[in-house]
């Protein structure tokens, strides 16, 4: 197992996924799964900017798929206590993991299938 990267990556993945939702579970009072479901998949418009070509829906879409964006949203709201700020950053946080479960990955400007964990159509292995 150590030595497949692509399956240590979906349980990586997951591994986030069940904290991120463990964690947005405790904020369910104000937040509620309704606004998780609406939120979901929200991070998914970040492919609309293929619209314009590859490389700029490339960039667009890797700029709302890489953890490192909802993760200062999450510390910003976390330091300010902004409960429904940092509902909205799990909740990205959680596609992101869940995207990554499938073995979707982060693009490259050639097509969007060409991913950094695969190329789609190939199976992960």
């Amino acid at each position: 197992m150590l030595t497949r990267p692509a399956l240590l990556i979906r349980l990586e993945a997951a591994a986030i996924l069940v904290v991120t939702l463990v964690a947005y579970h405790h904020l369910q009072a104000s937040a509620g799964w309704f606004r998780f479901a609406i939120l979901f998949l929200t991070p998914d418009l970040f492919m609309l900017g293929y619209l314009a070509n590859p490389r700029f829906g490339s960039a667009l879409y890797n700029l709302g798929h890489t953890v490192w964006v909802p993760l200062l949203l999450a510390l910003y709201a976390w330091n300010a206590e902004r409960e429904a700020t940092l509902a909205v950053a799990l909740i990205w946080i959680s596609h992101i993991a869940f995207d990554r479960v499938l073995g979707y990955g982060l693009k490259y400007p050639t097509y969007f299938k060409d991913t950094h964990l695969q190329h789609l159509n190939e199976p992960i292995g």
